[in-house]
C-alpha cells in the first residue's frame, strides 16, 4: 500500500510528563526561590522552578491526606501533618523520613510554620490550641490554649528577639502570643470574618492583615491598634507588601508610603496604598474574559479567584495559586507574566503539538479554558474565550494557526505568535444548535474548518485570507454550508489531505464520506458501515485513498474510498477505540482506548507491534508530530505524556550488542585455542551463556590432570561467578549427557567450599536441592549400566562357539577393556554417590541450623 523500504517503527519512550503535582491546600516556595513546594493528597511534591518538573517527592506511608507542611527557613526541614495525628520530619532531598511523633492535637492539624531561625515549629489544630515544638531537641515546648474553633493561620514576628507568635481562628480575631510567658497578651479585633494572612513590614512595627469579609487592616504593633482600614471589595486571600527602597511606578505607586498587593475573589492582582486607603492599580484582565460578577464571587470554586499570594523578594517576583489549581509567577515591578505552572488539569479531552518544531502542546480540559505548555520548561499559557467546556481541538499544516471547539456551540481560531510564542484568539463563529464535539482543519492551506456538533449536523467554515492582528478586531465566522449529516451525534469530522474530501464518524455506528470540492453544500459520496457501535474517530491515509475509523466496539477499521468496503479490521483493544492516527507515512497505526492504552499496528500484517501502557483511564487525546519522530498523548487520569520513537535507538543498541557478542565468541575461541581457561571461563560467564561455560569446562576436562586444571581454575573465580557456575550446574545436570561434567564442577565446589560461603549464593538451597533428584536418577543410570555390563561380562565368559576353539584369543582382549570400562564406571559411580551422601549431610545440616534459628527466635519472643 506505501514505500515497503520504510523502516517500521517498533517502540516509543516517554520523553516527558506533565502530570498533576497540586490539588487544592496549602503552597509554600523555598528562601532560595528555587523550589515550590505544594500539597497533593497524601504527597507534598517539590516543583523545580527553571524546568517546571517534580524532583523530589515526599509521601506518608499510610496514604492519609497532608493537611498542613510547613518547609524551615533555611530549606533544611519539612514538617508534614496528616489526617492520623502524626507529624513527620523529612529529608526532603532525599525523600526519607528522619523522625515521627504524635501531634498531640485531639484532631487534625490545621496550620503549621517555622521561626526565622529553623528551631521552632507552631502547629495550630482544628481542636482549637496551639503547639510549639522544639525541632532541634525534639519536645513540645507551648501548648498555647484560647482559641476558639479552627487555627487556621499562625506565624511568628519576624524579628525572633520578641518572641511573639500571631495566630487567627474562628472567631475572626488576630490573638498575639508572648511565648515568654506563654499568655495571649492582647487580641486584635477589626475583621468579621477568616482572617486569611499577615504581612509585616521591615522594622517589625506594622502588620497588614486581609480577610474574607473585604477589608485590609493596617496595625501598629506597639499600639497595638488598627491604624487604618482599607476596604478592597473583595475577598481577600493574600496580601504582600510591597518594598519601599522599589520603584513601582509602573503599577501606580508614586510615594514612599506603605503600600500592599491583595489577592482574592476577583482574580487580579491590586496595588493599594495603606494611608489613603485607595487602590492606585488594577491588574488588566486578559481581553477575552470579563470580570466575575457579585454572584460568581461568593462561590468557593469560582476558577478566577486567587487562593494564595506569596512574595519572593531575592528575584522581586510574586507567585499567585488560583482556584483551578495553578500557580502564576509574576515579575515586578510591572507584574507581567513570566510562568504559569497547571498544578491540575482534570480530565484532558484533546492534546495536539503546536508551534515550530513541534515546541508547544495544547490542551483541551474538562474547563473552558485552553492550556498552551512549552514543552521545554512545561511553563503554561491559560487561553480564555470559551465560556464552557472545550471538547476538541486540531491544528493546520504549519503549526502556528490551530482551532477550537467547546460545549457552548461556538468555534475559535487561535494563532500563536512566533517570535513570542504568545497566542491569542483570531476569529471565532456560532450556530450550531448544540455542542460542538469535534473540529478539523484544512489540510493544503489554512481556508476553512470543518465542525461537527451534537446537533447531528456538519458545518464548513471559511477562514480570511488575512486575519486581525489583535484580539480587539476579531473576525466572525460564518458558516459556508450546513448540513445535516448523522441520525446522532457526530463525534468526530477529517479532511483529506487534498482537501476535496472530508469523512464524518457518529454515534450511529457509521462513517460517511463527503465531497468538499465544489461551492456551496457539501455532497454525499458514500457511507462505511460495519461497526457494531458508535464511531469515534476518523482519519485519511496521507498517502492511499484509504480511511481509518475507530469505534466503541473496540475495533479499528481501514475502509476503501473507492468501493466504501472494509479492507481491514484491527482487534486488540479491551473497550472503546477513542482515537486512531496513521504514521510512518501511512503504514502503520496508533490507536488510544478506553482501557489505558496506547497500540502500535503494522497495516500490511495486522500485527500489534507494541502496546504502550502509561495511563488509568481513558486516553482520549492522541496525536503524532510533523516529523513523525513524537507522539502525545492525554488521559482522564489528568497525565499528560510526550513519546519518542526509540525504533532507530534501539535498532542501534542491539547491532552493537550483537557486535559485541561476536566480538567476545572470538575472544573465547582465542582463549581455549591458547588454553587460557581461567579468563575463558570468566568471559563465558560474563556472557550469561550457560551452554557455552559448559564447552570451557569439557574443553578443560578433555587435557591432561584435568581433575587438578579444573579445580585450580575454579577455585580462582570470583563469588559472583561461582554463584553463577552453580546456577548452571543445576540446568546441565538434568541432561545426561551433560551430568559427568556437572558432578564435576559439583565436586570441586562441594569439596573446597565451606556450607557457609555457599549459603551466601543467591538461592543456594533451592539449587542443591535440585540437584539431588537427578543426581540419585544419574544413579540408578549408572548402576543399571554396571550391572548389564557384568551380565554381558557374563555371558561372553560362558558363550561356546561350535567347532571353534575353547578360548579364541580375540575374546580374551574383548574381556579385558569391558572390565577396564566396567572399573571406569564403577569410579565414576562412586565419585558420584560421594558427591551425593556429602550433599545430603550438608542440606541435613543446613536445615538442623534453621530450626535451631526459629527455635531460639520463638524462645526469645516468648
Amino acid at each position: 500500500m506505501a514505500n515497503t523500504n520504510l523502516q517500521f517503527k517498533t517502540n516509543y519512550a516517554v520523553s516527558n510528563k506533565i502530570e498533576p503535582f497540586y490539588k487544592g491546600g496549602k503552597v509554600q516556595i523555598s528562601n532560595d526561590e528555587i523550589y515550590i513546594f505544594c500539597t497533593c493528597g497524601s504527597r507534598v511534591n517539590v516543583l523545580e522552578i527553571s524546568t517546571g518538573k517534580i524532583v523530589h517527592s515526599v509521601e506518608h506511608d499510610d496514604l492519609e491526606d497532608i493537611t498542613s507542611f510547613a518547609l524551615s527557613y533555611d530549606d533544611e526541614l519539612l514538617v508534614t501533618a496528616s489526617r492520623a495525628l502524626l507529624l513527620k520530619q523529612w529529608d526532603w532531598k532525599q525523600a526519607q523520613c528522619t523522625r515521627s511523633w504524635k501531634a498531640i492535637h485531639t484532631v487534625p492539624v490545621a496550620s503549621m510554620n517555622f521561626d526565622s531561625t529553623s528551631t521552632l515549629l507552631a502547629t495550630g489544630g482544628c481542636d482549637g490550641t496551639i503547639k510549639l515544638w522544639d525541632v532541634l531537641k525534639q519536645y513540645c515546648t507551648h501548648n498555647l490554649k484560647g482559641s476558639s474553633g479552627v487555627v487556621n493561620l499562625v506565624q511568628f514576628h519576624p524579628d525572633i528577639s520578641r518572641l511573639q507568635l500571631f495566630s487567627s481562628s474562628l472567631d475572626c480575631g488576630i490573638r498575639m502570643w508572648d511565648l515568654r510567658s506563654s499568655q495571649c497578651v492582647c487580641v486584635l479585633q477589626s475583621h468579621y470574618s477568616a482572617v486569611t494572612s499577615l504581612c509585616f513590614n521591615p522594622d517589625g512595627d506594622t502588620m497588614v492583615s486581609s480577610g474574607r469579609d473585604k477589608i485590609c487592616t493596617v496595625w501598629d504593633l506597639e499600639t497595638r491598634k488598627p491604624k487604618r482600614t482599607v476596604p478592597v471589595y473583595e475577598a481577600v486571600e493574600g496580601v504582600a507588601l510591597l518594598p519601599e527602597d522599589g520603584d513601582f511606578s509602573q503599577i501606580g505607586v508614586k510615594s514612599k508610603d506603605l503600600h500592599f498587593i491583595t489577592a482574592g475573589s476577583k482574580g487580579v492582582l491590586r496595588v493599594w496604598e495603606a494611608t489613603t486607603a485607595r487602590c492606585v492599580y488594577t491588574q488588566a484582565l486578559p481581553s477575552t474574559l470579563t470580570p466575575a460578577s457579585e454572584d460568581e464571587q461568593e462561590k468557593d470554586d469560582d476558577p478566577r479567584s486567587l487562593t494564595y499570594l506569596l512574595h519572593l523578594p531575592t528575584s522581586n517576583k510574586l507567585a499567585t495559586v488560583t482556584a483551578e489549581h495553578n500557580i502564576v509567577l509574576y515579575q515586578l515591578p510591572a507584574l507581567t507574566t513570566q510562568q504559569q505552572f497547571v498544578g491540575y488539569s482534570d480530565e484532558v479531552l484533546d492534546v495536539k503539538f503546536l508551534g515550530k518544531d513541534d515546541s508547544h502542546i495544547v490542551v483541551a480540559t474538562n474547563s473552558c479554558q485552553l492550556k498552551v505548555f512549552e514543552l521545554l520548561n512545561n511553563s503554561c499559557q491559560i487561553l480564555y474565550g470559551h465560556t464552557d467546556t472545550v471538547l476538541s481541538l486540531d491544528v493546520f499544516k504549519k503549526g502556528s494557526l490551530f482551532a477550537s471547539c467547546a460545549k457552548d456551540r461556538s468555534v475559535r481560531v487561535w494563532k500563536m505568535d512566533s517570535d513570542s510564542g504568545q497566542v491569542r484568539c483570531v476569529a471565532q463563529g456560532s450556530s450550531h444548535a448544540n455542542a460542538v464535539g469535534s473540529i478539523t482543519c484544512s489540510r493544503m492551506k489554512a481556508s476553512f474548518i470543518v465542525s461537527g456538533s451534537q446537533d447531528c449536523t456538519v458545518k464548513v467554515w471559511d477562514l480570511p485570507v488575512d486575519l486581525p492582528s489583535t484580539e480587539e478586531d476579531m473576525h466572525e465566522l460564518t458558516a459556508r454550508s450546513t448540513e445535516k449529516a448523522h441520525d446522532k451525534d457526530v463525534n468526530s469530522v477529517a479532511v483529506s489531505p487534498n482537501d476535496k474530501l472530508l469523512a464524518s464518524g457518529s454515534q450511529d455506528r457509521t462513517a460517511k464520506l463527503w465531497s468538499l470540492a465544489g461551492e456551496g453544500n457539501i455532497g454525499l459520496l458514500g457511507v462505511f458501515r460495519g461497526h457494531r457501535r458508535g464511531v469515534w474517530a476518523v482519519c485519511f491515509s496521507p498517502v492511499d485513498q484509504v480511511l481509518a475509523t475507530s469505534s466503541a466496539d473496540g475495533t479499528t477499521k481501514l475502509w476503501s474510498l473507492q468501493d466504501f468496503s472494509c479492507l481491514k479490521t484491527f482487534e486488540g483493544h479491551d473497550a472503546s477505540v477513542l482515537k486512531v492516527v496513521f504514521v510512518s507515512r501511512g503504514t502503520q497505526l496508533l490507536t488510544s482506548g478506553s482501557d489505558g492504552l496506547v497500540k502500535l499496528w503494522t497495516i500490511k500484517t495486522n500485527e500489534c507491534v507494541k502496546t504502550l501502557d502509561a495511563h488509568q483511564d481513558k486516553v482520549w487525546g492522541l496525536h503524532a508530530s510533523c516529523k513523525d519522530d513524537k507522539m502525545v498523548t492525554g488521559s482522564a487520569d489528568s497525565n499528560i505524556t510526550v513519546w519518542l520513537d526509540v525504533t532507530e535507538v534501539e535498532l542501534a543498541e542491539e547491532q552493537a550488542k550483537q557486535e559485541d557478542q561476536i566480538l567476545k565468541q572470538q575472544e573465547l575461541s582465542n582463549l581455549l585455542q591458547e588454553k587460557k581457561y581461567l579468563k575463558a571461563l570468566g568471559l563465558a560467564i560474563s556472557l550469561d551463556q550457560p551452554y557455552t561455560v559448559l564447552t570451557v569446562i569439557k574443553a578443560i576436562r578433555q587435557g591432561e590432570d584435568r581433575q587438578e586444571l579444573l579445580e585450580k581454575t575454579l577455585l580462582k573465580l570470583r563469588l559472583d561467578q561461582k554463584e553463577s557456575l552453580l546456577r548452571y550446574c543445576v540446568v546441565w545436570n538434568t541432561n545426561a549427557r551433560n551430568c559427568l561434567d556437572a558432578q564435576a564442577v559439583l565436586q570441586v565446589l562441594l569439596t573446597h567450599l565451606p556450607p557457609e560461603e555457599l549459603l551466601q549464593y543467591q538461592g543456594a538451597r533451592t539449587h542443591l536441592e535440585g540437584l539431588i533428584p537427578y543426581t540419585e536418577r544419574h544413579m540408578q543410570r549408572i548402576g543399571h549400566l554396571l550391572q548389564a555390563s557384568m551380565f554381558l561380562n557374563y555371558m561372553w565368559q560362558k558363550m561356546r562357539v561350535a567347532g571353534a576353539p575353547s578360548r579364541p584369543p580375540n575374546i580374551s582382549l574383548r574381556s579385558t577393556r569391558r572390565k577396564k570400562m566396567a572399573a571406569a564406571r564403577r569410579a565414576e559411580m562412586l565419585v558420584t554417590t560421594a558427591i551425593v551422601d556429602k550433599m545430603k549431610i550438608q542440606i541435613a545440616r543446613l536445615r538442623m541450623r534453621m530450626r535451631m534459628r526459629m527455635t531460639a527466635r520463638s524462645a526469645s519472643s516468648s
